[in-house]
């Protein structure tokens, strides 16, 4: 079948299916991308040619940042529970390497993305072309190699026929749950239109089993011998009981032995909230009762988590437990010297409540879970209805929304001071209505996720909350949005600086220094007037649907009309810079200059040496 090396890999992404417990599904359901000289002639005419001529099904939809689409296919995994995601196809040069930061993110948050960078001429015949790095060191260095350490997989396609196992190779590590990330196929703008004879079978329907590893016994009696001497047991439920689907296992498990059970980001709501057993976020952002429960737990039991610095709380979260790990990852499994427990997370549950059948922690534990778990609802209380004034605090505008949102609606942020009020305070019942990539912390991420949620999970509401900070470094795929008639809400939060780069500055001793909109004043530093910036009008130039509110009664009213419209709205609110903020329980290990002219440094400095004291390996 002679075809172009574009359409051969157009023909073959469309025939790849992903196939777990009998389910089938499109494992490569579309394309995003920006053409240019350097793809528009390869994978664009490709891409025309199988929608003019049906002869592959892979819609393409036109993003309008490079990185923002990678965001949008990394979203898109993340909701389907990393069974499918898109094809990011970008321009020779800086159009391919808008994609690295997308890549990054994807490969630490372990979600699979599919990069398609254009190259430099394999043949090199006129060299050097527009936007080409000449590198002394050597002539097959490209820009494109910086994807190399932000990838799973990384290969260069310089003859068609590599294609074949490259192609295979790259969809092995998609699908792969311990494995999986971003992979990076980068295509010379010359191979992608040069022609082959490619073997039919090459495009035959290929489902690929996602496995479940199953828990070796040992290592099960091991675990259960660990939680069985546990007097203050703890579960740190992370984002792989998510993609495992094991949610209901996990509440099954919690109910029956009393373990309680605290939430990294990614892993908030596969218990809701309201479970007997749920304490709430856990870390440097996490609830006084998880982090008090931490500080205590002999035995801590950590399912699907790969244990960031702030889920430890740069590792002074925890007393002197033993560490039991259930993961798909051996990296993860034996993480701070733990018991570890290699297998699927459903596998792996089950087979610790099984072992454990009858066991359960005293009634006094149980009861002291309570007794924390219902103090810090009444603190989250308290932060809703703040009543702060003359602008809103952040905190009410998040209780607005958590009354107006129903338990199916999807919650999107990524970075900034939202992610940290989000888990101390956000009530999730659906482990797919909470979306915050945390990982990376990747400003940026939130309008463009939008996008891929929305198309991953069409008959629910999205729902994106952006601070002014991350809108303004990226919020152009509302446009994608629009052109794609999709119904996405933004609530975009506007207040004239980096709330959470602040708040942290302050308590380092930097005095807020550069973060905040201001002019420059008087004094040589940008601490003059407020911007004039409007917010609000860019969105409704992008041709978003848009809605003002000044005060809490105003949003929520807001939200009423966004939640009825059928576009995409954004609902703009003000709020105070300077909080007031939940009552912080973690610390979070940022260091402080060790001398300094300035007394805010130096008492910084006094206390981030006391806190340090706390910090220790697990050993």
């Amino acid at each position: 079948m002679r075809l172009t090396t574009a359409q051969a890999l157009v023909r073959f992404l469309a025939a790849q299916y992903s196939e777990r417990d009998g389910v089938e599904q499109r494992l490569i359901p579309g394309c995003f991308g920006i053409f240019g000289h350097g793809n528009v002639a390869g994978l664009g005419q490709a891409l025309l040619q199988a929608a003019e001529t049906g002869e592959a099904d892979l819609p393409y939809y036109l993003a309008r940042n490079e990185q923002g689409m990678v965001h949008a296919a990394a979203a898109y995994a993340k909701t389907r529970d990393r069974l499918a995601t898109f094809a990011c196809t970008a321009s020779t040069g800086p159009g391919s390497t808008n994609m690295i930061t997308g890549a990054a993110l994807a490969t630490t948050n372990r979600l699979p993305v599919l990069l398609l960078p254009s190259d430099m001429f394999a043949t090199r015949s006129p060299d050097p072309v527009l936007q080409q790095l000449e590198d002394t060191r050597g002539g097959d260095v490209t820009v494109n190699d910086a994807f190399r350490p932000v990838s799973k997989y990384f290969d260069r396609i310089t003859r068609p026929e590599q294609l074949i196992p490259a192609a295979l190779a790259a969809m092995r590590v998609l699908t792969d749950p311990a494995e999986t990330g971003a992979v990076t196929l980068c295509l010379p703008q010359d191979v992608q239109a040069e022609a082959f004879d490619w073997p039919e079978q090459f495009f035959r329907r290929r489902v690929w089993h996602v496995g479940r590893p199953v828990p070796e016994p040992d290592a099960v009696r091991r675990a259960v011998e660990a939680l069985r001497s546990a007097r203050k047991p703890l579960i740190v439920a992370g984002g792989g009981v998510v993609y495992a689907q094991a949610t209901e296992q996990l509440r099954a498990f919690a109910a029956a032995t009393g373990i309680p059970v605290a939430d990294t980001h990614a892993g908030k709501g596969a218990v809701p909230w309201d479970h007997p057993c749920a304490v709430g976020g856990i870390g440097s952002t996490g609830t006084a009762a998880a982090n008090t429960l931490a500080t205590e737990a002999d035995v801590v039991l950590g399912i699907g988590t790969r244990y960031s610095d702030f889920t430890t709380a740069s590792h002074t979260a925890f007393g002197d437990p033993v560490f039991v790990n259930l993961n798909v990852t051996r990296l993860d499994a034996v993480k701070h010297a733990a018991i570890p427990l290699q297998a699927d997370a459903r596998l792996g549950i089950e087979a610790l409540h099984q072992a454990l059948d009858g066991w359960q922690v005293d009634d006094a534990y149980r009861a002291r879970t309570r007794l924390l778990a219902d103090d810090w609802r009444r603190t989250t209380d308290a932060c809703f209805a703040a009543a702060h004034g003359p602008l809103p605090a952040q905190t009410e505008i998040l209780g607005a929304l958590q009354d107006v949102l129903d338990d199916q609606d999807v919650v999107i942020n990524a970075a900034g001071s939202l992610p940290g009020d989000l888990q101390m305070l956000w009530r999730a019942r659906d482990p797919k209505a909470y979306n915050v990539e945390y990982a990376y912390s990747c400003m940026g991420y939130e309008v463009a996720a939008g996008l891929g949620v929305k198309l991953a999970a069409p008959e629910r509401e999205v729902v994106v909350l952006v601070g002014d900070g991350s809108y303004l470094m990226m919020a152009q795929e509302l446009v994608t949005m629009v052109s794609e008639g999709l119904k996405v809400i933004v609530v975009l939060v506007q207040n004239h600086g980096f709330a959470s780069i602040g708040s942290l500055s302050e308590s380092l001793g930097s005095q807020r220094f550069g973060t905040q909109y201001r002019y420059r004043g008087d004094t040589g530093q940008l601490d003059g007037g407020v911007l004039p910036v409007d917010l609000a009008a860019n969105a409704a130039s992008l041709g978003a649907h848009v809605l003002r509110a000044t005060t809490v009664d105003e949003f929520r009213a807001a939200m009423a009309h966004a939640k009825a419209a059928n576009e995409t709205t954004v609902v703009h609110v003000e709020t105070d810079l300077c909080g007031p903020n939940p009552p912080g329980s973690g610390w979070w290990d940022v260091p402080v200059s060790e001398v300094s002219e300035l007394d805010s440094t130096r008492k910084a400095r006094e206390d981030y040496a006391a806190a340090k004291r706390g910090q220790r390996h697990y050993l």
